[in-house]
């Protein structure tokens, strides 16, 4: 008993004597760049009044850029590249020494001790120009409806699938409508029996033409001096066959389709058969023009303000030939979509020129007008996410910061909030973290 008691004496002032020698140890030299220590709030002197100092020869100041330090001056001033205002380069003699336990002892998750450049917010004016995904769908003003015009029967149907691409007076149907065959009767009548009476033959001429016949088949029944029992409807535009999307006289208004929407029925067969009946007015198909369509452009909260009617646009598609087509922003949907936080901005597309395919995805590059605002280098602003955060820089390091960001400008990021022009923070706050890294911020 006597020996282990010695023994755990003598094993309790050797750790206390080597706790001593660390707590007193005069000074720690950081031989790497940058040091991870945590990223809290901390006070620059402990309690023994151990301080940081930094060391640093006596050669001349310098002075770079932090995006581009391959420009180097002696004096304080602006990038001639970027703009942004320069920072002093740090000398290769930089030592940090002195620095206190209670430094040292912060959390890993909130403050990182670094001598890397830090740079500030600089206020520019720019020009902005936003970028937007979407997909193409058809123009929903350039739908063109066919309607029976007589009561009647289908005889012979011409068409079978949705989406199947129809021509400007391509026969679509054959049907059989006892007024259409009343109507020829009578002009047969006035023809045989009084020939003289022009003003009934015209008006009796007349009414088959608005009735649906063409003027083919009205001279066809003149000369053959017989009536057509099945008369042959014709497509009055070109495009592609819909089911009739709207409900019988409803007159709702069809919303955009896309390709995708209809998937499951771009091969499914049409409700309508041949020996069905149709009633006078009855809207038999919708046909779209597949080459006046629109480029639906998804708009996020944060670009809302700077995207207006008449903003110029230039789109891409992904599925077309790759030429990049000018528009205008003519419609933006002031209504958030079932199951959608974004915008709907419509551009109206010649799409001979872009050769999408119908629900195919675009790039698009809107341009917003000018920004006046505060920037920082996009280095320096960290995505954890659901926030940004940058590494504000204090007199022993650098203390991570949440900031709201606003648009992307080429290698610039607009701060709308977080911190002060006067704040500086870390050039690149990739250097202050690793892949392990958990960050914590200050709430």
């Amino acid at each position: 008993m006597k020996k282990k008691k010695i023994i755990g004496i003598i094993v309790s002032m050797l750790l206390f004597s080597v706790a001593v020698w660390i707590y007193f140890k005069p000074t720690i030299t950081n031989n790497s760049n940058v040091t991870h220590e945590g990223m809290s709030d901390m006070k620059t002197t402990s309690s023994r009044g151990h301080e940081i100092h930094s060391h640093q020869t006596s050669e001349k100041a310098e002075y770079t850029c932090a995006m581009h330090p391959q420009i180097i001056r002696s004096e304080p001033g602006n990038c001639p590249i970027c703009g942004m205002s320069f920072v002093k380069k740090a000398g290769l003699s930089n030592e940090i020494h002195n620095i206190s336990l209670h430094t040292v002892l912060q959390s890993t998750n909130r403050f990182a001790i670094s001598s890397i450049p830090s740079v500030t917010l600089t206020k520019r004016e720019v020009p902005v120009e936003i970028n937007a995904l979407g997909y193409t769908a058809y123009n929903t003003t350039q739908v063109g409806a066919i309607s029976a015009r007589i009561t009647g029967r289908i005889e012979k149907l011409y068409v079978r699938y949705r989406f199947q691409p129809v021509k400007k007076g391509q026969k679509i149907m054959d049907i059989y409508s006892p007024e259409l065959l009343t109507a020829q009767q009578n002009l047969l009548f006035l023809l045989k029996s009084d020939p003289l009476n022009t003003s009934l033959i015209d008006a009796s001429r007349e009414k088959l033409l608005l009735l649906g016949f063409t003027n083919q088949q009205l001279k066809e029944v003149e000369s053959r001096r017989k009536p057509l029992y099945r008369v042959a409807i014709y497509s009055q535009y070109s495009g592609h066959i819909h089911e009739a999307s709207r409900k019988e006289m409803g007159g709702n208004t069809p919303q955009p389709v896309s390709m995708s929407d209809n998937s499951s029925l771009i091969t499914k067969e049409l409700n309508l058969k041949e020996g069905m009946y149709l009633q006078k007015g009855q809207t038999i198909f919708d046909v779209y023009n597949p080459n006046r369509i629109w480029a639906l452009l998804n708009i996020y909260p944060a670009e809302q303000s700077h995207i207006k009617v008449g903003n110029k646009v230039r789109i891409v598609s992904e599925t077309g030939s790759g030429q990049e087509v000018d528009g205008l922003i003519y419609f933006i949907e002031p209504f958030f979509r079932e199951g959608s936080k974004s915008l709907i901005a419509r551009v109206n597309i010649n799409n001979n020129e872009l050769q999408s395919t119908i629900g195919g995805q675009v790039r698009a590059t809107i341009s917003g007008g000018r920004v006046d605002a505060q920037w920082l280098p996009k280095e320096s602003v960290l995505s954890l996410g659901l926030q940004s955060i940058v590494f504000l820089k204090n007199a022993n390091g650098f203390r991570a910061q949440k900031v709201s960001t606003g648009i992307e400008y080429k290698n610039l990021i607009q701060i709308t909030a977080g911190i002060r022009p006067s704040d500086s923070v870390a050039a690149n706050a990739q250097f202050l973290m690793d892949s392990e890294s958990f960050i914590k911020t200050d709430k």
